[in-house]
């Protein structure tokens, strides 16, 4: 390999480490220019190390990841200075050779945090101090095994000028706080083991809002929200938020918090959007500020979704934490999935679905057919910050919602259940989840585990055929995903295709279906698609129906089946699933307008199919009679009233003209405002 060539880190390669970190106790002496950093790691040999499997000799040295910035001024073994010869230090690691089964190692560093302009570690954001550890940002502050599979308790002792730095935060519960000789000291306990890309740290001065909230069992948590002061009056929603996310975990997920205190510090030089640390989350200010005077309802829903994202994480993701970095998916879409189920509890389900589904055919389809596709548990990594992708996140999401899917809620609740209970304190795989999920309920997830390591969006046809006499529909379903760069061959996939039948009066038939372990909603069936074509037989049909197919957008695929208008027209206006309505309106109108389209690329006269034109009727008549009803869903029926966006429709086209199309969309837009002025002037 050439020099300064980035090398290639392969899931396959995975090792445990030979070390174990039992105990992190830190101390940071904050100055002027510079802080000194001094770490106690209590450690011990790992007995899961073996020599074979490490490929070192028995009793090998410790070798600790570090950054360019350290300046080491010290390596103590046991109580005991090194010399210089008795540990090295190669740009980023240090290594003692000569290590006992079982040590305390002290080292002493210094940093600046004002010089560090990759804001990873301890850096300066204005006048205060904070960290960001996720990924490998840990290893900025002091020499330490920075990798997510070694979890330890910390201690943390912080050290500032007071009037500088009144405002002195780190994990856990605060044990301990004095002030002598216009300096601040306070100690930070975290009782929890947690690798080190969950610390925190921050000094400024800071106001704050606080509150309390009060667990299921009793525990009474203090919650505070930190800022500058001018943006205190900003955060009094972020605390409603937190609180509702705490108490719908508990009835969710049977998930209590856990420590004493709950802090969220937001910081406007913040370079990720917000971040889990364990018990101190740091967000950007742009995802926890709202004000009724300058915040949108779309703003407001953000900062609540965010902010039940990082405390949700509390469970799925440090308690629990990645193995390795190929299992950020793991973490990161099992988090976005309860994120998503809780905005649909809050706000409105088929709105919150329809929205979901928009950004993951947005943003992750072209990624899944683009050069950088890649699996959910990607094989490879160079720089692993590059993998913080659409694909990990909103279809890692999308991956875990099949499995909820699949074994329905109650016993998917009983599998999350026995997840968080069995690897409490541990790092585990996306391979551990799944396996929990199959002793729970006694489903065989053998080929659904193809969803971790198979990129690309599969695309899936389907036909029907109603057999009168027998009273029976026959829905068969192909499936197929296209070649991406680093995966020729694809293999089937296992995947749950929620299926209604609608009668010609516009309501839901019964049906029956010999799947075994289906699960069912009301008159919708999960059907388990696993072959490259598979036809189901659904039995008890009494007329001819008109299949709605992945209800609640069961799958993330691209489904192709030849509706008429009409029958789009009357899915849009019937469908009692919600997103399924919304999608039939959409797939007609882009039927429409590249109609339209082709109307003007010809010179004819150009005509906007009536079938368009009645749904949106029907959606302001329903608007308009039901409007001062309680149920009433006016944000949804506004995503019905809704053409599909420019951007979207591009997207569709493999040659676009963007002008005629923009034009045969404009067109599209004011003909059914002409068509529909009376109704429109009474909603």
């Amino acid at each position: 390999m050439k020099e300064g060539q980035p090398s290639v880190i392969y899931l396959k390669d995975y090792q445990v480490p030979d070390f174990l970190i039992e105990e992190t106790v830190l101390s940071f002496d904050i100055n002027e220019g510079e802080t000194q950093v001094t770490s106690e790691l209590r450690m011990v040999r790992n007995p899961a190390a073996t020599p074979a499997e490490s490929g070192t000799e028995a009793g090998a040295g410790l070798v600790l990841d570090g950054g360019p910035g350290l300046q080491t001024l010290e390596v103590a073994l046991n109580g005991q200075v090194l010399s210089n010869n008795e540990y090295h230090i190669d740009h980023d690691q240090l290594t003692v050779s000569n290590v006992p089964d079982r040590f305390t190692l002290r080292t002493k560093v210094v940093i600046k945090p004002q010089e560090n302009l990759a804001l990873s570690g301890l850096y300066q954001s204005g006048e205060m101090l904070c960290t960001q550890c996720e990924a490998e940002g840990f290893r900025n502050i002091t020499w330490y095994l920075d990798r997510p599979d070694v979890m330890s308790v910390f201690e943390t002792t912080i050290e500032a000028p007071v009037e500088k730095f009144p405002v002195l935060l780190s994990n856990g519960n605060a044990v301990a706080r004095s002030i002598a000789d216009g300096r601040q000291t306070v100690t930070w306990a975290d009782p929890f083991k947690k690798p080190a890309y969950l610390f925190a740290l921050v000094a400024g001065d800071l106001a704050h809002v606080e509150s309390e909230f009060v667990t299921q069992s009793g525990r009474t948590v203090t919650l505070q929200i930190f800022t500058e002061a001018h943006n205190i009056d900003k955060v009094d929603f972020a605390m409603d938020s937190l609180k509702a996310s705490m108490s719908w975990d508990e009835s969710a997920y049977g998930r209590e918090y856990d420590l004493d205190i709950y802090m969220i510090v937001a910081v406007e030089s913040f370079n990720m959007g917000a971040m889990e640390n364990k018990g101190l989350n740091i967000f950007n200010t742009s995802c926890v500020l709202a004000h009724q005077q300058t915040t949108t309802d779309a703003g407001f829903q953000r900062v609540e979704a965010v902010v039940a994202h990082e405390y949700f994480h509390n469970w799925s993701g440090n308690r629990v934490t990645c193995r390795d970095w190929f299992q950020l998916s793991l973490k990161e879409g099992f988090t976005v999935l309860r994120d998503q189920q809780f905005s649909a509890d809050r706000w409105s389900e088929g709105v919150s679905r329809v929205e979901q589904v928009s950004v993951l055919r947005s943003h992750q389809f072209p990624e899944d057919a683009g050069p950088m596709a890649h699996p959910i548990r990607p094989p490879s990594f160079i720089e692993i910050n590059n993998f913080y992708t659409a694909t990990v996140y909103e279809k890692g999401a999308e991956v875990v919602r099949m499995l909820h899917t699949l074994l329905g809620p109650k016993r998917f609740r009983a599998g999350t259940d026995l997840y968080f209970d069995r690897h409490d304190g541990e790092a585990v795989t996306t391979e551990d989840f799944v396996k929990t999920l199959e002793t729970a309920s006694g489903y065989d997830l053998e080929q659904f585990r193809r969803w971790d390591e198979q990129a690309g969006t599969p695309e899936v046809e389907a036909r029907g055929v109603y057999d009168a006499a027998r009273e029976t529909y026959h829905l068969t379903l192909s499936q197929k995903t296209p070649t991406t760069p680093d995966q020729l061959e694809k293999l089937p996939l296992h995947m749950p295709i929620t299926v209604g039948l609608i009668g010609a009066d516009g309501r839901d038939l019964q049906f029956t279906d010999s799947e075994p372990l289906a699960n069912q909603d009301g008159f919708s069936k999960v059907l388990s698609l696993r072959e490259s074509e598979q036809t189901f037989v659904l039995e008890g049909v009494k007329e001819k129906p008109l299949p709605s197919l992945a209800r609640g957008f069961s799958a993330p695929i691209k489904l192709a089946i030849d509706y008429s208008n009409e029958e789009l027209c009357f899915l849009s206006q019937h469908d009692g699933d919600a997103f399924n309505r919304w999608e039939a309106g959409q797939r007609l109108a882009v039927r429409v307008i590249q109609e339209v389209q082709s109307q003007i690329r010809i010179g004819a006269d150009l005509a906007v199919d009536a079938t368009l034109i009645d749904v949106f009727r029907h959606h302001l008549g329903v608007a308009a009679f039901q409007a001062e009803r309680i149920e009433f869903d006016g944000a949804m029926t506004g995503l019905m009233l809704t053409l599909p966006a420019l951007s979207y429709l591009i997207e569709l086209e493999s040659k676009v003209d963007v002008q005629c199309l923009a034009s045969a969309r404009e067109h599209v837009r004011q003909s059914i405002a002409v068509a529909l002025t009376p109704e429109l002037l009474t909603v």
